[in-house]
Order: structure tokens, then sequence, then C-alpha cells
């Protein structure tokens, strides 16, 4: 293994680096064709030349600081996300005045801001935008749904949850985002449009609350029948003795399946480039659509792949430093 694994790691470094070009005099064929000999490795000048277009896909050059600026907004509100002393309402008027400002950023046509349409928005702030508002709203719907689903005394509501649930884990993920883009705009009234980027933000809202509705569940079965009893005992009410009894044991039980949900959810944003939104992945799919740059897609996806490792490697890591944080009296 351990022969195996170096041999193909130098045949990587010998690609990724010994014979790598870094820059071209140019970008037309002419340029590119140094990158094309049998003795030349990875074409780095690829990244160099596109890089602000893989980031920020068709937003206008020259306003591309703006993007760049809610791209630092998002990871800044990630960081201090982590920070226990501000969970509660402070965290969420963080958040709030953040996305706030983070889409009046990249909107525009207020402050003296240019006016940018939400089809030019790309890149990896619309990837962050999908993840962000796809988690976030999806976690209190899918909470209520478990409740609904394992509720004793109302048959109606745990039937229409089952339903939901059952539907959506039933179909693919692109299906419900066809239909997001296609078929949502049918039953709105003439006259009233809804952009393609919220249509597709509600139809991953709708799917990753489905299947973490399901984890959810799993946890408030597992939590003893004794907390439920004690909790009764004690005089609480269903929705304090929900809130502060049940659904942190609940949530701590299953915080890994939780973490893994939300890092193939990150993942799964570039689905969106199906429905023609210009994402992370396809922006650096489109910036090889030149016929200058065609033939060196392994370059551009590598640079890709390691923007989602870099956001995806965070959550696992800060997923595991909680999952010990909560797990201490145990």
């Amino acid at each position: 293994m351990l022969f195996v694994l170096g041999w193909l790691g130098y045949r990587f470094l010998d690609w990724a680096v010994l014979r790598a070009i870094w820059t071209l005099p140019g970008s037309t064929i002419a340029d590119t064709q140094l990158c094309r000999v049998e003795t030349a490795g990875a074409c780095w000048a690829l990244i160099r030349e596109k890089y602000r277009f893989i980031l920020f896909g068709l937003y206008p050059y020259d306003e591309q600081w703006r993007p760049l600026i809610c791209v630092g907004a998002f990871i800044s509100l990630y960081v201090v996300s982590v920070d226990r002393r501000l969970w509660g309402w402070k965290i969420v008027g963080i958040w709030a005045i953040g996305l706030s400002a983070i889409f009046l950023l990249m909107r525009g046509g207020v402050f003296g801001l240019r006016s940018v349409s939400e089809d030019l928005w790309g890149g990896l702030p619309v990837t962050l935008m999908l993840a962000t508002f796809g988690i976030a709203l999806a976690f209190p719907i899918a909470i209520l749904v478990s409740l609904g689903r394992a509720s004793e005394t109302n048959p109606t509501l745990r039937t229409l949850c089952t339903v939901y649930v059952e539907i959506i884990r039933g179909i693919p993920l692109i299906s419900v985002l066809f239909m997001a883009s296609v078929m949502f705009p049918l039953f709105l009234p003439d006259g009233l449009t809804v952009s393609k980027l919220l249509r597709a933000q509600l139809g991953i809202v709708v799917f990753v609350a489905a299947y973490l509705s399901e984890t959810i569940r799993g946890g408030l079965q597992a939590v003893p029948a004794g907390q439920y009893e004690a909790a009764k005992s004690l005089g609480l009410g269903y929705w304090r003795m929900t809130a502060f009894v049940i659904l942190p044991q609940a949530l701590t039980i299953v915080l890994p399946p939780i973490v893994s949900l939300c890092i193939a959810f990150f993942k799964h944003t570039s689905l969106v480039m199906i429905i023609g939104i210009f994402d992370l992945l396809n922006a650096g799919k489109r910036s090889i659509g030149e016929p200058a740059w065609q033939g060196f897609g392994a370059e551009a996806y590598l640079f890709v792949g390691m923007i989602y490792f870099v956001f995806c490697f965070a959550m696992s890591r800060y997923g595991q430093r909680l999952e010990k944080r909560l797990k201490r009296s145990r």
C-alpha cells in the first residue's frame, strides 16, 4: 500500500508541480499550445487566467469586489457562529443583519451601488447562498415535520408529514429542481414572477427538510421514555418539554448524521447547474469552454474540488468538536 501510494503521489507531484506550467504569454490558442506538448504537466495558467470567472461567474468584472466581500461575510458568519457564548437571539440578529447586507451588496440598487440582476450572479457566492439558506431554512421545518410524524394524538398531521417525507425521499433532487424551475411558475398568478435562483432555493429547502426530519425523528425515538415521563411529572407542557428536555438530547444523539447530511447537501448544490444556474461547478465547467482552454478540465475541476473540500472539511472538523463538547457528560 505504501509503495502504491508513494508511486501515485510522485506521479501526481510530477504532473502538478515539477512539470506544471504556471504562466503563459497570452490566452490564445497559439499560447496554450505550450501546455499541450507531451513533456508539459498541469496547465495552472488556466486558473490564473480564469479564477475570477470561476469564483464570481458572469458578475460584472469591475463590480466583483462586491461578491468577494460577500464571500468574506459568509465565512465571518460561520466563524462567529462557532462561539457558543453568542448562541441564542444574539446569533439570530447577527445572521439576519449579515444576510441582509449580503443580499443588498449582491443586488445593488441602493447606496449608489449599481444594480445587478440575479441572472448574472454566479460562482462561489451562489453556492454559499444555496447551501446556507437551504440548511438554515430547512432545519426548523425538519424539526416540525419530525415532531408531526412522531405525534400520537393527531393522526391527520402524522399522515400529512409521512406523505411529504416519503414523496420527497422517493424522487431525486434533480427532479425537485426541475419541478421548482419549470412547474412552479405555472401555478403563479399572471404577472407574478419568481427568479430562477429563488425557485431553486425553495426546491433545495423542501428536499433537505425531508431528509433532516427523518434523522431528527431517529433522535426523538432514541431518547429514553423516562425523560418524557420525568418532564411531564414536573408539570411541563408539550412544547416546553420538547424544547428544553427532548430536543436537546435528540439533536445531540444524531449530531454526526446531521453534519454528514449538511456536508452532502453543500455538495449537492452543484446540481443546480442542470437548470442553468451559474454556481461554482458550472462556472468551472464553463471556464474551459473557450477553444483555447479546451482539454484542461482536470485543472479546473481540481481547483473547484479544493474549494469544496475546504468548506466540507471545516464543517466536518467543527462537527467533531461540537460532538465531543456536547457528550462530555457521558
